[in-house]
C-alpha cells in the first residue's frame, strides 16, 4: 500500500519555529514579510517501510501531478515482484473485494491485470478522472479514497507535516525554489534512515496504559484513578 498528497502552499516568508529568545524577553520576528511566492510538495508514501518519494513545484494542476505520479508509480512498480496470474474471475474478484461496502464505486475496466498496489488517495476532483483512474488499473493499481472529512486516514499527511517542520521551521526562505530545495533534501534525508508508520502504536499503547488504570463511573466516559495507582 501507498499513499499520496499534496501539501502546502507555503509562502516565502519567515516560519515560525521554537523559540530561542533571551529570558524575560519576547519572541521577536521580522518587522515586515516580503510574499515572494509559494511552493506545494507532491508526496508518495509507503508506510510499511517509511520511503518517501516527493517534489517540490509551484503549481499542482493535473498536468503537474499526473505525469509525476504516473512516472512515479511506474518506478515503483518496476521494483515490486512479478506479480501471480489468477483465472479471470477470480482475479476479478480481488478487484472487487476491495470495493465492498463503497457508497460510490468507479466501474472496473473489462479486463484487469493482477493487483499490484492499493493507492490511498483523498476525494481531489483530479484523483478521479477517468484518464487516470483507467491508466491506475491498467498498471494493476487499486485507487482508494478516503471520505470527505477522513483525510487523517492518509498517512502521507503524517510524513508531510514532519517534512515541512524539519524543513522549514524558524527558516527564512526568500524564494519557492529554496522551499522546494529545503523540502526535498530533508526528503532526502529520512529515506537515508527511514521509520516505518503504523496504527496506533507506542502513543496509543501509553493511552490505553493510562485508561486501564481508570475506572468508569456509572456506565459513563467520567473515570477515576484506582486506588493504589
Amino acid at each position: 500500500m501507498w499513499v499520496e498528497d499534496e501539501a502546502g502552499p507555503y509562502q516565502a516568508i519567515f516560519q515560525p519555529g521554537s523559540a530561542w529568545q533571551p529570558a524575560g524577553q519576547p519572541t521577536r520576528l521580522p518587522h515586515e514579510d516580503v510574499r515572494a511566492g509559494t511552493a506545494k510538495l507532491l508526496t508518495l508514501f509507503h508506510p510499511a517501510s517509511g520511503q518517501v518519494r516527493v517534489r517540490g513545484v509551484t503549481s499542482c494542476t493535473n498536468a503537474v501531478l499526473h505525469p509525476w505520479l504516473q512516472q512515479t508509480l511506474s518506478e515503483v512498480l518496476q521494483r515490486l515482484p512479478v506479480a501471480t496470474v489468477l483465472p479471470p474471475a477470480d482475479n476479478r474478484a480481488v478487484w472487487e473485494r476491495w470495493q465492498e461496502g463503497l457508497s460510490v464505486k468507479f466501474t472496473l475496466l473489462d479486463t484487469l491485470p493482477p493487483l499490484r498496489m492499493l493507492l490511498v488517495l483523498d476525494n481531489l476532483v483530479g484523483h478521479k478522472t477517468p484518464d487516470l483512474v483507467c491508466w491506475l488499473m491498467r498498471h494493476g493499481i487499486m485507487p482508494l479514497y478516503t471520505p470527505v472529512a477522513g483525510s487523517w486516514l492518509n498517512m502521507a499527511e503524517s510524513i508531510q507535516r514532519i517534512l515541512v517542520r524539519r524543513a522549514l521551521a524558524g527558516q527564512s526562505p526568500t524564494s519557492p525554489a529554496q522551499i522546494i530545495q529545503w523540502l526535498e533534501a530533508t526528503a532526502r534525508g529520512c529515506n537515508a534512515h527511514p521509520t516505518p508508520f503504523v496504527w496506533g502504536g507506542k502513543r496509543r499503547a501509553r493511552r490505553q496504559r493510562a485508561y486501564a488504570r481508570r475506572h468508569p463511573l456509572g456506565g459513563s466516559r467520567a473515570t477515576t484513578l484506582q486506588v493504589g495507582q
